[in-house]
């Protein structure tokens, strides 16, 4: 069905096992396929070794991804089991798809997925002779970043990470992305239908390269130094940069929102927060005074933000309705890439919580770096 359905656009690996992932240019308009063997595939590995009575298959390919952990469950203790689907697939006995069909599926399979076995240490080994994909849960990242930063570093360096919601937010939270991000995570993904500060940043992270949904890693997370050293989001470094942000006034509440939107018997209050989302050293938010009384605030202050590493830092826009007794009404948001900023006036845009761009709404601001 996959070669008959996607034909040439369907790229498939020329090497068992690959020793290093084609570059996204070779990938370019192709499809690739990401997933595990099939079932009947580790059938076929147990049924020669059986024939060859060796009792070790540790030089058949791949063996070590025949088992997933993409269902989304809170694997906390940093070890994963076969879901429930997984186990009913495998007990079922489809007569047409035998073992050669099974093999072949798995040379159209470009990056194959794996599970940690044991330590998160070795799960993170580098093996020179092949690539693959892992998928670690939020909760496993989170302590894999602590204990072993610099692992997960250099394993996405050749390999592909995959992060994902623990199976806990049954209210479609996302997890802080930054984290993922920093370490080199090239897939991490979201819970969709939850409109949080989490989506704003995924959303405005991939404003960058022309918003075509990919965004090249800074070179500091692809190379080792001469003691076979790699970047750590938590060291002490210098400012490379000072980004000053001067946000001047905001417009467009008046044609955008009705007049009883905000306040039911005055104009709106507003202000704006203004921060950055990155490595810990950058992390901060601040805001403007409030404005009263206006539809067209104007603040006319400015912001200062020394920035250690600026190719991962996104600057976070946020504009809130002041109010004395209860929780503020939103105004609006945005996040930019920091690296992606031009300097000088800009009218920017801003988006409702789910980041579709209002019609009207602006803030006029000044981008500097010095």
């Amino acid at each position: 069905m996959l070669t008959e359905t996607f034909g040439d656009l369907l790229f498939i690996p020329s090497s068992d096992p690959m020793k290093e992932f084609p570059s996204p240019e070779a990938l370019m308009k192709r499809i690739i396929i990401s997933t595990k063997p099939p079932q009947e595939y580790k059938e076929f590995l147990k049924a020669k070794d059986n024939q060859n009575g060796s009792g070790n298959i540790a030089d058949l390919p791949d063996q070590g991804s025949l088992r997933r952990i993409d269902s989304n469950a809170d694997e906390s203790d940093g070890k994963d089991e076969l879901d429930e689907q997984d186990e009913e697939d495998s007990d079922e006995d489809d007569p047409k798809f035998q073992q050669d069909t099974a093999c072949e599926y798995r040379k159209l399979i470009t990056i194959q997925a794996g599970k940690p076995k044991g330590h998160l240490r070795d799960a993170l080994k580098v093996d020179p002779d092949k690539v693959r994909r892992l998928s670690l849960s939020e909760t496993q990242l989170a302590k894999a970043t602590v204990s072993h930063g610099a692992e997960v570093i250099r394993f996405t360096q050749k390999n592909i990470l995959r992060v994902y919601p623990k199976g806990t937010r049954v209210n479609s939270s996302n997890y802080d992305p930054v984290n993922a991000w920093i370490h080199g995570a090239q897939m991490v993904a979201f819970n969709m239908q939850g409109h949080d500060k989490a989506l704003r940043l995924m959303q405005g992270f991939f404003r960058a390269n022309g918003g075509c949904g990919y965004v090249k890693k800074p070179d500091f997370l692809l190379t080792t130094g001469p003691n076979g050293e790699v970047f750590d989001p938590k060291a002490s470094l210098p400012v490379k940069t000072t980004l000053k942000v001067k946000v001047y006034m905001g417009d467009g509440w008046r044609m955008d929102f009705s007049k009883t939107h905000f306040d039911a018997f005055s104009p709106p209050d507003f202000y704006t927060r203004v921060g950055i989302a990155g490595v810990r050293a950058d992390s901060v938010m601040k805001k403007t005074r409030v404005l009263e009384d206006q539809w067209v605030p104007v603040w006319d202050e400015e912001f200062t933000f020394p920035l250690k590493v600026p190719e991962l830092a996104l600057l976070r826009i946020e504009v809130q309705e002041y109010d004395m007794s209860e929780k503020h009404d939103f105004g609006g948001q945005t996040v930019l890439p920091v690296w992606e900023l031009k300097q000088g006036i800009r009218a920017v845009p801003l988006h409702d919580r789910k980041g579709v761009r209002y019609k009207s709404v602006r803030l006029l601001m000044r981008f500097d770096f010095v």
